[in-house]
């Protein structure tokens, strides 16, 4: 039996990096289907295919969380192409550069905010809608940066922060209708997003990582799918670093 046996799901930001090492992990660990939703729908049908390859029901969406008739439309299918919706893993979204946190433009901020933070809560609304009749369990993938403040990243810094602090009313809200809320915290991973960081030497392993060793996105993919399971049945409201040792240094 695996961790998900019978579950459905979905993974928005599921084309690539971590959204990407998600759905493929929970296909392994028995889903029952799985909707993969990303801006880039050559993407997310790729890696649709590849679950269905394993034997797994999946099916692929094109979604700009920033819209919340897309969101609300993906949901729907999920529902209505699985039956039901037990668990969403919420990975879409960016870290455009940024600057000094007088001199960020309207734009950056913006960016930030529309897609990280009203996006997100797009996606909780008609998750937990969906979900607040039979129960289920959704996990927004946050950053270090929710945790503590990031040198000329502001915005996503701010938007990070704000993903913590919806994950957590949002689990108290929710949690007499068995809605589990959680968000995970990743350090230095090495996802599409950051590897041309550490390319360039901007993101220094040495200094952001007491393991010596970046993370990779399956390791984070690990904790979205077991706090999707029964085994993390008494989690929620929960904001778990994953980052190497980063927070404690």
């Amino acid at each position: 039996m695996g961790m998900v046996s019978g579950k459905t799901a979905l993974v928005t930001g599921g084309a690539s990096g971590i959204g990407k090492a998600t759905t493929l992990l929970l296909a392994r660990e028995g889903a029952a289907g799985v909707l993969v939703a990303d801006l880039n729908l050559a993407g997310a049908q790729a890696v649709a295919a590849e679950i269905e390859a394993s034997g797994v029901p999946a099916a692929a969406m094109a979604v700009d969380v920033r819209d919340q008739d897309q969101v609300r439309a993906m949901v729907a299918e999920a529902v209505s192409r699985f039956g039901r919706l037990d668990c969403a893993v919420n990975c879409a979204g960016v870290a455009p550069a940024g600057a000094p946190f007088a001199d960020l433009t309207d734009e950056y901020w913006e960016a930030n905010i529309s897609i990280n933070l009203t996006g997100l809560r797009h996606c909780m609304t008609h998750e937990i809608r969906a979900m607040r009749a039979s129960g289920g369990s959704i996990v927004n993938i946050a950053s270090g940066a929710g945790l503590e403040g990031v040198e000329l990243r502001g915005g996503y810094v701010a938007a990070k922060h704000g993903v913590v602090g919806a994950t957590k009313t949002a689990a108290i809200d929710h949690a007499r209708e068995g809605v589990r809320v959680n968000a995970l915290c990743p350090g230095l991973i090495l996802t599409p997003m950051t590897e041309a960081g550490v390319a360039s030497g901007r993101l220094n392993i040495e200094e952001l990582c007491p393991m010596g060793r970046a993370g990779r996105p399956e390791e984070v993919a690990e904790a979205a799918v077991w706090l999707c399971s029964e085994r993390a049945s008494f989690v929620t409201g929960a904001a778990i670093p994953i980052d190497g040792g980063h927070i404690a240094w």
